[in-house]
């Protein structure tokens, strides 16, 4: 497969992060500057924000991120959120817009990274970390941090993810267990894709202690990291174990954990290519590529440019049946989808 293909339309840069991420872990907090515009900022205005964002992030987990109404989070956080930043506020109420303003920001940046946008997903990243210093939410700077650290590693920078998710851990020792939890589990992602079993397996048994601790502790006033609970310590552990060549360790993980419905359908789709792919490692290529079928037509229905990642992770897994007539007709229908994306980006 050629690997252009499957890369997004816009180019990531990896120390584009670099600037913006040593300032933040200098100082995760800032004081907050003297508000002086004309727009009176309550809590009517800070509550819109949140319902707003838990809409957002309702829409992204269901449908993806290059759907019409995810893309359109873009445009209203600079039609509706930008004047109220420049508004007038008291200290709490403006600690409070500048967090979920972060909030709002690292789900644009989401969003644009599914949608294979990498430029604009790394702008909203940047702008979300500046924001949660702002707003001296430190909770929320070291998930934003663990989410750059993702793309960097979903674009192939393991070594630069490994880097910002240990100081989305280390540098804010008294956060939320969970933002701690998945800072680890990032990390433990990138240790994988290294072939480290080591320190992957260490870092998942971190990420594992500090869920069950958020878990004992309650949900909290954080509903952007209610993510984080065993069924996504599962999901993810599956693709460790896959990315280490260890195919009996995935199924072991996949069967402690339900398969996401179809209401979750890239999620679904992106289990499904971790099982095909961990089938292929087992030698199973009947099973695998009706597994990868399915993951296939979830993406397409998407138009998920992210799961091409992790289609082409599966492709590779067929390289010793690259010649079966099934496999050549499986491999041009994913080269048709890319082309497809490609067109429409």
């Amino acid at each position: 497969m050629n690997r252009r293909t499957f890369l997004a339309s816009s180019p990531f840069v990896v120390s584009v992060f670099s600037e913006p991420v040593t300032r933040w872990l200098v100082n995760p907090t800032e004081p907050l500057s003297p508000p002086s515009g004309r727009i009176t900022v309550d809590q009517s205005h800070i509550q819109e924000l949140r319902e707003a964002a838990d809409s957002a992030r309702l829409w992204d987990s269901r449908f993806g991120g290059a759907t019409w109404k995810s893309r359109s989070l873009t445009a209203y956080l600079y039609e509706r959120v930008t004047p109220l930043l420049d508004g007038r506020y008291t200290e709490r109420d403006g600690r409070n817009l500048f967090s979920v303003t972060a909030e709002m920001a690292r789900l644009a940046g989401w969003t644009a990274f599914d949608a294979g946008q990498h430029q604009v997903a790394q702008r909203h990243f940047i702008q979300a970390l500046r924001l949660a210093k702002a707003g001296s939410d430190v909770h929320l700077g070291s998930y934003v941090l663990s989410t750059m650290a993702m793309q960097a590693l979903m674009r192939g920078f393991t070594s630069q993810a490994i880097d910002m998710a240990q100081g989305a851990y280390e540098r804010v020792p008294t956060a939320d267990p969970r933002v701690l939890g998945f800072a680890k589990l990032i990390e433990a992602r990138a240790h994988a894709r290294q072939r480290d079993a080591r320190a992957a397996a260490s870092c998942l048994a971190t990420a594992e202690r500090l869920q069950e601790r958020g878990a004992a502790e309650g949900v909290g006033e954080r509903p952007w990291i209610e993510f984080f609970s065993r069924q996504r310590i599962v999901t993810d552990a599956t693709e460790i174990f896959r990315d280490l060549g260890h195919p009996r360790s995935t199924f072991s993980w996949h069967a402690l954990g339900s398969m996401p419905g179809d209401a979750y359908a890239r999620s679904r789709g992106i289990r499904l290519s971790v099982l095909a792919t961990a089938h292929a490692q087992s030698g199973e290529l009947e099973h695998s590529l009706r597994l990868g079928g399915e993951s296939l037509r979830l993406f397409a229905r998407l138009q998920s440019i992210r799961g091409l990642d992790y289609l082409k992770i599966y492709t590779e897994s067929l390289a010793p049946w690259r010649r079966e007539p099934a496999v050549v007709a499986y491999l041009k229908d994913v080269r048709d989808l890319a082309g497809q994306l490609a067109t429409a980006a």
